[in-house]
């Protein structure tokens, strides 16, 4: 027979935090323009960013999630050339994000609700808020969770339009290349459990 501090401690949240070591966070961009062919679509890696997430044993609801990303380690991970690296990255965070003034990109979720989809696997779909180039909007992500022992794996994409941010958009060759509005996200995240 159960008895109600049983019921508690199975009611209650479980704390995980994200280990970047083990997970993967990257960005990938299109290339538009008149000149698009001859351009690349730039993948950039998410290097520094943290992370919790808590969620109710069995039922996963309540649970939540926060991530925070340092805007300022972003890297381009294609095969390019020194100077273009260093110049792109350089755009990137002094024009496009401004890091000076915008140092980090946070996402937290309001709410969660789950579909159990095997054992310890459910599918998800989190409402929250993204605050990226201070500019804060609502921002829904459907992901896929996985619960094995005292780790947690949720994995997933989502895609944006930097221009709901205030993002000026990168053009080069006097606008014949230019990146479209729309960047796709996707993350393959690993917690341990807290404690």
């Amino acid at each position: 027979m159960e008895t109600e501090s049983s019921n508690a401690v199975t009611a209650a949240r479980v704390a995980y935090v994200i280990d970047p070591a083990l997970s993967r966070f990257s960005v990938q961009g299109f290339a538009g323009g008149f000149l698009s062919t001859f351009a690349h679509n730039p993948k950039i890696a998410i290097r520094d960013f943290a992370g919790k997430a808590e969620l109710t044993p069995e039922t996963i609801e309540p649970a939540s999630l926060r991530i925070v990303v340092k805007a300022g380690s972003l890297e381009l991970t294609d095969n390019v050339s020194d100077r273009d690296r260093r110049e792109i990255e350089r755009v990137m965070r002094e024009e496009v994000l401004e890091v000076e003034k915008y140092p980090e990109i946070v996402y937290e979720s309001s709410g969660v609700s789950a579909t159990t989809t095997g054992a310890g696997q459910y599918a998800i779909n989190l409402q929250g808020s993204l605050f990226l180039h201070g500019v804060t909007r609502p921002h829904t992500l459907a992901a896929n969770l996985v619960l094995t022992g005292d780790r947690l794996h949720v994995y997933g994409d989502f895609s944006l339009n930097q221009t709901d941010y205030q993002i000026k958009l990168v053009r080069v060759a006097g606008g014949a290349i230019k990146l479209k509005d729309e960047l796709k996200f996707s993350f393959d995240l690993v917690g341990h459990k807290q404690g």
